[in-house]
């Protein structure tokens, strides 16, 4: 373009910027336009986080002490409804609003509602009045029926607009409270739909949260694809800590008694509930809550608790004259723990409409001093109790601190060429940069010993394993802290592991695992990835660890030679590339067999060889389905794998015969 055209067109630009280029967005239009601005997205998590929504507002009747019972009914054509039998939303005209009812405007106008202060609810999960109304604004429709004063009321809406006023639909002598029923709009979440199994859970977790409070679930059985119940009733007396029990399950634990507690904090500011274990052997988890809502990043409340055990197990450390308990850190009381807590305050503030994380800096006073004056009487009631936590933490602290001088290891001192104290098996590369290395691990010496001569010496390590490394899925920290195996392979790599796992101090840009092309060596294969996805996870999430494919017959006819990977990939060169001819197979037994040319032709070297990139797919990321089928299949518990090979054993004859 021109710099005259160049100026005309900004010319014309300028001109057409003025007053009426200015829009004023009304109503639920700004939802609309900018739905991230609300719900964080138009994904899945944003369609359920609508659910959530609606139910906040339904646990926040039942927090109050208004309702006792929610109904969550899950129909075809993505309708879902939520019924509370608390006080029902009002009805009548709004004073600010001629012509309008208080539940017209609630449904329809941006920062309205009853939880701006305390006159309705003392605490609450809906803050800024948006929670409803965002939930219209991205239905397609909307319908809410509200049983007040032995009377029912509905009113319907589409896209956040009204369809009509409220109508009087007749009398109510036995039914109180609120009922929603929406469908999200396709035009927002094209055709997302709601899960079965995810909305049952968050059903069940906010049952948990109120004692309380019974939830009744329901599903249309039409569209349930897994194990997800159609009908259920959820009421937990115990609270929090029947969900922690069901969560530890049969897990061994560094005290046999839960901390487990409730306090009320000063002045009605509200209060706190937590349950706490130890097991001894978990990655641990954390559930969050401020006001029934889950805050999955933490924050000031989360903050409160760590301080509160931390001082707390240094306090009782000190008493039993354990000088070293003051090194203690919140990590080393916090790490493998199972900890769920939940707050309730007057007006929480959180970071973002999604409420992901607590910010208020009252929060971290308030739960400090409740949960601390209760953990000091839990540790010093029962010394045998609080000695053999104290022993569970500073077994934690020792692990950290030899984790800490793990880290430091580097390819060279700081002061000098030589090299660093290393595993004596690992035959390091001369390469002093990472970058374009590679480390092999591979099983027992005779494989060690053909890889190093097939190696090139400049960019490949080779550290040999013995055997079968220990699964640690199923080992205990401990257990892992003390396998020589284990040590050796974190130290060769040095970037340490588990929270201390840091991959930016790699020695190597990959790590490939190189085993036998049998069934052990696909075991050993399992347990090493079983460890790096365990101890070091950022390591396979940032794609540095491969699994190597080493043939496991040679084929020879005249003076061509190929190699197979397995036994269908032997008869497919068998039909391809050797049809007719007379073919000499030889079967290699294992990576010691082949000699240091072979293996570095099929194997090792770069141009020739092919690998596989380990990732961590979505579902592991989500914490679900692949993490639980680890733990069932590499876990402790050996009826796990019997189930599972039970359920699958008519479908592996079923392709057997098809094959």
């Amino acid at each position: 373009m021109s710099e005259d055209l160049f100026a005309e067109a900004n010319q014309a630009a300028a001109q057409a910027y003025d007053a009426s280029a200015i829009e004023v967005l009304e109503g639920l239009e700004p939802v609309r336009r900018r739905p991230g601005m609300y719900i964080g997205g138009t994904d899945e998590r944003a369609l359920h986080h609508l659910a959530a929504e609606v139910l906040d507002n339904a646990m926040d009747e039942a927090v109050a002490g208004f309702a006792t019972r929610i109904e969550v009914t899950l129909e075809a054509g993505n309708r879902l409804t939520i019924t509370d039998n608390g006080r029902g939303i009002p009805v009548d005209p709004h004073p600010k609003y001629p012509g309008q009812s208080a539940l017209e405007v609630i449904l329809t106008t941006l920062h309205s509602g009853g939880k701006f202060s305390d006159k309705a609810y003392q605490t609450s999960g809906g803050l800024h009045g948006v929670g409803i109304s965002v939930v219209n604004a991205l239905s397609v429709k909307t319908e809410v029926e509200v049983a007040r004063n032995k009377e029912l009321y509905r009113q319907s809406f589409s896209r956040g607009l009204s369809l009509g006023p409220v109508e009087k639909v007749g009398a109510a002598p036995n039914r109180r409270g609120t009922t929603v029923r929406f469908e999200p709009d396709t035009e927002i979440f094209g055709n997302l739909l709601f899960k079965p199994a995810r909305l049952h859970k968050l059903a069940r977790s906010k049952a948990y949260l109120f004692a309380g409070v019974e939830i009744r679930w329901r599903c249309d059985p039409s569209i349930i694809t897994d194990d997800t119940p159609a009908e259920a009733v959820f009421q937990f007396p115990g609270g929090l800590a029947d969900h922690l029990k069901e969560q530890v399950g049969t897990r061994e634990c560094a005290t046999a008694e839960f901390f487990r507690g409730t306090h009320a904090f000063p002045d009605n500011a509200g209060r706190v509930e937590w349950a706490i274990a130890w097991p001894l052997w978990s990655d641990g988890s954390f559930s969050w809550y401020c006001n029934t809502i889950p805050t999955p990043d933490g924050g000031t409340h989360e903050q409160g608790l760590r301080a509160a055990l931390t001082k707390g197990i240094r306090a009782f450390g000190d008493l039993a004259g354990q000088k070293r308990a003051k090194d203690i850190q919140a990590e080393d009381i916090m790490v493998g723990v199972e900890v769920m807590l939940s707050v309730f305050i007057r007006d929480p503030q959180f970071q973002s409409q999604t409420k992901d994380r607590l910010t208020s800096p009252e929060a971290a006073r308030l739960v400090e001093n409740a949960v601390r004056d209760h953990f000091d009487h839990y540790l010093a009631d029962s010394m045998d109790r609080g000695k053999a936590l104290l022993a569970y933490v500073m077994d934690r602290m020792d692990e950290r601190l030899r984790r800490k001088a793990e880290r430091d290891v580097k390819r060279k001192t700081a002061t000098s060429g030589r090299k660093l104290r290393l595993p004596g098996k690992l035959t390091d590369c001369s390469t002093d940069s990472p970058e374009g290395t590679e480390i092999f691990i591979v099983e027992g010496d005779s494989a060690g010993g053909s890889a190093k001569q097939a190696r090139e010496r400049k960019t490949q390590a080779i550290l040999p394993i013995r055997g079968k490394i220990l699964n640690v899925a199923s080992a205990t920290s401990a257990k892992i802290s003390a396998n020589l195996e284990v040590a050796d392979l974190i130290q060769a790599l040095g970037c340490g592991s588990r929270k201390d796992c840091n991959p930016d101090l790699l020695r190597y840009e990959r790590v490939v695992i190189m085993t036998d092309a049998d069934v052990d060596g696909a075991h050993i294969a399992t347990l090493l990835m079983t460890f790096f996805f365990q101890e070091m996870p950022e390591l396979v999430r940032r794609g540095h660890l491969y699994l190597a494919q080493p043939p496991l017959y040679r084929i020879v006819a005249g003076g061509k030679s190929l190699y197979a990977r397995d036994d269908a990939h032997r008869e497919q060169l068998m039909a391809k590339e050797f049809k007719g001819k007379k073919v000499e197979v030889s079967r290699f037994k294992g990576l010691g067999e082949m000699n240091p040319m072979q293996l570095r032709e099929t194997t090792m070297d770069p141009k020739t060889r092919s690998m596989i990139r380990i990732t961590l797919p979505q579902e592991y990321e989500d914490r679900a389905g692949v993490r639980d089928l680890v733990d069932r299949l590499m876990g402790t518990n050996p009826a796990h794998r019997f189930a599972f090979i039970q359920e699958r054993a008519a479908s592996v004859e079923e392709d057997a015969i098809d094959a």
